[in-house]
């Protein structure tokens, strides 16, 4: 917070304009999609509302599938089972982490069929609806073949751009590479309101659609009469304020964010046992959590234990989500699965990385990584 944010707070404050309209509202939102690249976008009171309505207004049907990442929070699997959707999890590629688009190719070719016009799971039954593909820790996803199938089959493309506003898939930024996107800007993100979020799209009957959704589908706002079920999933004018000074600093944030993942990389790029993680030469991350992998056998320790170790030095680092098709609530959903996603999440360890963090700060974690890795090689010496 070092813009505009008390200055714009302020005259929500001064005005009385501090609730769910105000001019920081329509502001932030033309601020976002001017951005990003698309004709409109609708705040929302956070991401997985965003994703929630994005499937709504992209025709996403109860009993339909929609395949998404099953590398990532669990905020898309559960936004299509609140329209009554089935998700299909679909595995992460090896190189960048990112839902691999092989094997969504490789689920539509094999497990289902064109059949009167539509996408069918041949062993559910159902009709497959859309794709919903997350792009993670600020790195876009491959998105061409993703797109080219969903073209070909009449499928939406919902992008969770959640974790990665002002990436770029060759040249373009994500949100404007399918029908419609969604970002979050919950405390931890590139940028924040505290919390909320926002669907971006081009379609304008969309955009109104949303929301009117949004804003408890209010046919009458005078006499009260909705003739939709809707949702009060309204961003505040003070949240809104928020996101306008922080916008104004959304190149300096990712330049940030650039600059702290180029040290850490360089630190670790000969380091045993570390692999940090890379950037795609068709892509422009923002690295939003920087993560590294670590090998055990060649490092010294898991992934784990170097966690536990760099919390008793003051250090927070967390692992990557468990992969949906292990949750409980998900293990029963259809997978297509080489272990990548699991064997990421054994390995994977995600550094501190804000745009706050100092020099001598990712210092520190870049000594205390290197140094318990010498520790070790020194103990194995001196048995």
């Amino acid at each position: 917070m070092r813009g505009n944010e008390w200055k714009y707070v302020k005259e929500c404050l001064d005005t009385n304009w501090v609730s769910s309209v105000g001019p920081f509202v329509d502001r932030f939102e033309r601020m976002t999609a001017e951005y990003v690249g698309t004709r409109h976008a609708v705040a929302t009171v956070n991401g997985t509302a965003a994703l929630h309505i994005a499937l709504i207004i992209a025709g996403v049907q109860p009993d339909e599938e929609v395949l998404t990442s099953t590398l990532t929070f669990i905020a898309p699997a559960n936004a299509a089972r609140y329209v009554g959707a089935w998700p299909v999890l679909i595995d992460a590629e090896p190189d960048y982490w990112q839902m691999d688009p092989q094997k969504v190719v490789d689920f539509i070719d094999r497990q289902c069929q064109w059949k009167q016009g539509k996408l069918t799971n041949k062993g559910t039954g159902r009709h497959v609806r859309g794709i919903l593909p997350v792009h993670i820790l600020g790195h876009p996803i491959d998105m061409d073949p993703i797109v080219e199938l969903a073209r070909k089959y009449e499928l939406a493309v919902i992008e969770d751009a959640t974790e990665s506003l002002g990436a770029q898939y060759k040249g373009r930024r994500v949100g404007q590479l399918g029908d419609v996107a969604c970002f979050s800007f919950n405390g931890n993100k590139l940028i924040t309101t505290g919390g909320g979020g926002m669907i971006v799209t081009d379609h304008e009957e969309w955009a109104h659609r949303a929301k009117y959704l949004t804003t408890q589908a209010k046919d009458d706002p005078i006499e009260y009469v909705h003739r939709e079920l809707g949702y009060n999933y309204r961003l505040t004018n003070m949240q809104a304020a928020l996101g306008c000074a922080q916008m104004e600093l959304i190149d300096d944030f990712i330049s940030a964010k650039r600059r702290v993942a180029a040290a850490y990389t360089e630190a670790f790029d000969d380091l045993p046992g570390i692999t940090p993680m890379r950037e795609a030469p068709w892509a422009r991350s923002t690295f939003w959590l920087y993560t590294m992998l670590v090998d055990e056998a060649r490092y010294g320790q898991d992934s784990r234990s170097l966690m536990r170790q760099l919390a008793q030095a003051g250090i927070q680092t967390r692992p990557l989500w468990q992969p949906l098709h292990r949750s409980p609530v998900y293990r029963s959903a259809e997978v297509l699965s080489s272990g990548i996603a699991d064997d990421l999440n054994r390995r994977a360890l995600s550094l501190p990385s804000s745009v706050g963090i100092t020099l001598l700060e990712t210092k520190k974690v870049i000594e205390s990584v290197v140094s318990r890795f010498e520790d070790r090689k020194r103990a194995l010496k001196e048995r």
